[in-house]
């Protein structure tokens, strides 16, 4: 269960993410004979507790409980980068602490309301989410898995699943819940001592979630490798306790790649294929691609299998470069979905720094699969809205600092982001340039693209962050949610008056690129509850329960037919003005701060309402990504080229659909078959896996 996702949802849903990772809590269920409530299950808890919420080692929350009798009050509400949850809960349990009932309220990271309810009677169980209302005869108490509330429910679920049959058992609405014991260990501080036991929960989505627990059962704290809910008085363990979940996490995927990782120490041959050819937009006759070691060493004829070589029947498929996703957010959770995707490079657009210096070492070692990553420092203004994450600075010399200071660290190029004093911009820029580095990012509160373009930058980041300058008084703050609610001011704009046009001349002349991340606005303004998100129909059915359950609830408070309408035209501006640009020669770079992986995809197919062909989306995502960031030797299957490539059965220019059914995919030269390792998703395969004579 992830707490946080990317830009969204850190939607990050989808829930990691993320950016942040963002909460998508998912709750859960354990079948127990029913007998009458004598003694609570919560006598030994009553009171209060307290905990904060600390991203990035910046406390930016709470979670409070009040427990009295069978009942518990839960006060949940954080903000990170201007938005997060806020919710409040009731929950009321009998003698085997199961809940009875359940009530949350409140508001979710992007604003739309809560009214979530839970009841169960001692022969029906009932429940209305986001979704929608469902029910089921129940004559034994259960666990339902809460959608909206606070991880707090992770405690009283556990202490359900230690008395249950191998610590596991069916859920509702669907799915089974599995706790495990990951170590005891214990946590100081001063001359307090607390002895804890860390668990993982899985089998709710596709990876675990993390948390602590005392010798009473009382929670301790939840982990992550970047968000913690600890204990009032232990916030100063803050690092210690990240460092637990970063470290179970870390082994879950060594595990996964010594599985599912394919070196097989000798050359390897993708026979029968046709190759994508970026440079003639076509497909190649019927050919082999041999690999040794992580580079491809010829194109052959088909059937031209050599002496001691493995050979994978291709079947007359078809065989792609790896692709880009140019707007990620790293994570070990995320790194291996991406690479079976068929992304096998990253530009991370921002990131707790030593975290993803470990991961990358991990990646490039092979400890860890994940794509080639290239890293944009994430230069933050300090405020009361700032995105807890990379460098936050309070002057114009704290950022041109920051600037050196990612230059000495090797990073490409900087991102500046909504906390920022835009006038400092100028001098960012020209300080980044003078290294060679690249600049992009969001457009700071009170000012707008134009004085962005004007002092320099190489690639405007988010389509919103330029269209709102067209829209908004110069007073209006953009660190908060107007960043996202005043979209539905878009279908107004007359993309042909002065001061749209402007931007588009400074885009021209400074030859400035567009990162626009229209996947991400496609769930922000027309995700609807109860309805499946557009973008995922083609997926849904494959994932776990409770991923298909997030993916059909809204982001925005749509609380209005007029607001529903707004957003809808809104995006179809957006997509007007992205075709302007493209037909204006701007570049388009795909990317989706939605955590890439089938969201990736959906980018792509989304930027056909651009112009693009499909064989040109396929040049866009493999080809043109590699020489805009200059990787030599990528993004195209040729000789002497790194080995980085995956196969799909159908044909990609004329369908880019086609994309989304991978199997087999290449990352320098280590094979991974997409359908042997989703089951550990819990994701159900896409397609058979290839013929492999060893």
């Amino acid at each position: 269960m992830n707490y946080y996702l990317p830009y969204i949802i850190q939607i990050q849903l989808i829930m990691k993410v993320q950016f942040l990772y963002l909460p998508f809590i998912l709750l859960l269920l354990i079948s127990c004979k029913q007998e009458s409530s004598i003694v609570s299950s919560l006598v030994d808890y009553q009171g209060d507790e307290t905990y904060s919420v600390i991203f990035g080692s910046t406390t930016i929350g709470h979670l409070k409980t009040h427990t009295i009798g069978d009942t518990i009050q839960i006060d949940y509400d954080y903000k990170n980068n201007g938005r997060g949850p806020t919710m409040n809960e009731t929950i009321v349990l009998n003698k085997k602490g199961f809940p009875v009932q359940w009530n949350i309220a409140g508001n979710t990271t992007f604003g739309n309301a809560v009214d979530e309810h839970y009841e169960w009677n001692g022969t029906f169980a009932s429940w209305t989410d986001a979704t929608g209302s469902d029910s089921t005869n129940l004559d034994k108490a259960a666990w339902y898995v809460n959608q909206s509330g606070s991880p707090y429910a992770e405690i009283l679920m556990a202490r359900s699943l230690l008395k249950s049959p191998n610590q596991s058992a069916d859920v509702l609405p669907g799915g089974t819940l599995r706790l495990t014991e990951m170590e005891k260990t214990n946590i100081v501080v001063d001359s307090t001592s607390i002895d804890i036991t860390t668990y993982a929960m899985s089998g709710a989505d596709m990876n675990p979630s993390y948390f602590i627990a005392d010798n009473n059962q009382r929670l301790f704290a939840i982990i992550s490798p970047s968000f913690v809910i600890v204990r009032e008085g232990f916030e100063a363990k803050e690092k210690e306790l990240r460092a637990y979940a970063e470290k179970y996490s870390t082994e879950r995927f060594e595990s996964l790649q010594k599985k599912y990782a394919h070196n097989y120490g000798k050359k390897v041959r993708i026979d029968n294929v046709r190759i994508f050819d970026p440079k003639t937009l076509a497909l190649t006759p019927l050919s082999s691609v041999l690999v040794d070691g992580e580079r491809i060493v010829s194109i052959d004829a088909p059937n031209s299998a050599g002496t001691d070589e493995v050979v994978v029947d291709g079947a007359e498929g078809t065989l792609v470069a790896g692709m880009y996703e140019m707007h990620a957010h790293t994570g070990d959770e995320g790194a291996l979905l991406n690479v079976l995707a068929g992304i096998t490079s990253f530009r991370d657009m921002g990131n707790d720094n030593a975290v993803l210096d470990e991961l990358i070492k991990k990646i490039d070692t092979g400890i860890l699969a994940g794509p080639r990553v290239h890293r944009l420092g994430f230069i933050e203004g300090q405020s009361e809205y700032s995105a807890n994450n990379g460098i936050l600075v309070s002057s114009e010399a704290e950022a041109l600092a920051a600037v050196d200071r990612y230059h000495e660290m090797g990073f490409y190029g900087v991102k500046l982001y909504n906390s920022m004093n835009g006038d400092w911009a100028p001098a960012i820029v020209k300080k980044a340039h003078e290294y060679g580095m690249f600049v992009c990012g969001h457009v700071p509160a009170f000012s707008n693209a134009n004085a962005m373009l004007r002092a320099g930058f190489d690639e405007m980041t988010h389509i919103n962050q330029t269209m709102l300058g067209w829209v908004l008084e110069p007073h209006e703050d953009t660190r908060t949610l107007l960043r996202l609610t005043a979209l539905k001011r878009f279908p107004g704009l007359d993309l042909n008056s002065p001061k749209v046009q402007e931007s588009m001349d400074l885009f021209v002349s400074n030859k400035t690129a567009m990162d626009p991340t229209l996947a991400i606005h496609e769930v922000l303004m027309k995700a609807r509850n109860g309805e499946i998100w557009e973008g995922t129909k083609d997926f849904i059915d494959h994932m776990p329960p409770n991923s298909q359950r997030g993916y059909k609830v809204a982001l925005a408070d749509v609380a209005s037919p007029e607001d529903d309408k707004a957003y809808r035209e809104g995006f179809d501006k957006i997509v007007e003005t992205l075709k302007m640009m493209k037909d204006k020669g701007i570049t388009i770079i795909p990317g989706t701060d939605l955590g890439g992986s089938f969201f990736y995809h959906r980018e792509l197919e989304l930027y056909q309402q651009l112009g693009y062909t499909p064989a040109e989306l396929l040049k866009l995502a493999t080809y043109d990504m590699a020489q805009y960031l200059g990787d030599e030797n990528l993004g195209i299957i040729e000789p002497n080229a790194l080995a980085d490539f995956f196969l799909i059965p159908g044909n990609p220019v004329e369908d880019i659909k086609a994309i989304k059914t991978i199997s087999l995919v290449s990352r320098a030269g280590t094979f991974y078959y997409p359908s042997e390792v989703y089951p550990a998703f819990g994701i159900k395969p896409f397609t058979k896996i290839p013929d492999v004579k060893e």
